[in-house]
Parts: C-alpha cells; sequence; structure tokens
C-alpha cells in the first residue's frame, strides 16, 4: 500500500511518530519511550490520528524501545475505541524484550499482534 499522508511529531528525541494511510486505515508508526514522559504525546497522538481518520488503526510498534503500564492503557482504550466504533485495530512488530508489560498483564494474549503489517492489512480483509 502507498502511503498517502505522513505525519511527524517529536518530543526531546524521546519519542518520533509518525503516521501513514493503508487505504483507509492509519498506521502509526511508533518509535522510542512510551513512559510517563512521553504519555501526553502519544496519547494526544492517537486521539488526533482516530479523530481524522476514523475507526480503522494499525500500530507500528516495531521501533518501541520501552513500553510502561500506562502506554499499554492507552493502546487498550484505542482498541476499544476502534471496535466499538466498527474498526479494525492491530499492533504489528511488537518486540517482547522491549514490550514485556504486554506479556506480564496476560494483555498479549487478547490484543490483536501481528508480525507485519501485510499480516495485519491481510486479517482484515478476511
Amino acid at each position: 500500500m502507498l502511503p498517502q499522508r505522513r505525519r511527524e511529531v517529536s518530543n526531546n528525541g524521546l519519542l518520533s511518530l509518525s503516521s501513514t494511510m493503508a487505504g483507509d486505515i492509519v498506521v502509526i508508526h511508533v518509535n522510542g519511550v512510551l513512559d510517563a514522559t512521553t504519555r501526553e504525546q502519544f496519547s494526544d497522538y492517537l486521539d488526533a490520528a482516530a479523530d481524522d481518520h476514523g475507526p480503522h488503526m494499525v500500530l507500528d510498534l516495531g521501533g518501541v524501545t520501552f513500553m510502561d503500564s500506562r502506554a499499554l492503557g492507552l493502546i487498550v482504550h484505542h482498541w476499544q475505541r476502534s471496535t466499538t466504533a466498527g474498526g479494525h485495530f492491530a499492533l504489528v512488530a511488537v518486540q517482547y524484550p522491549n514490550s514485556k508489560v504486554m506479556w506480564v498483564t496476560g494483555l498479549s494474549e487478547r490484543l490483536p499482534l501481528f508480525d507485519t503489517l501485510d499480516d495485519a492489512l491481510a486479517a482484515f480483509a478476511a
């Protein structure tokens, strides 16, 4: 899928967020730390993406270097927001060493995790 639009936000080098479109699905690329220092930036970006593009969302977490429980809570909130609105939601490229909280809480068994963006998009089409 070709990107239609790209937005970037950065916070002192701790977190970089960008988005592209895959059809009507916003794909948010997350690079850096997801913790209390970047929570507001991450939350604002996810809210704006959902408001601008609708309920279909994929979070590419391949560039995440650390995730805490607050960030995981935001992800769960957007998963619920997306699915409640009839949208598709997925997480791709999640790295266990950098996102252990997802496994410790058991949410790795509940959240829609995919290895690649293509895998997630194929699941949406099915």
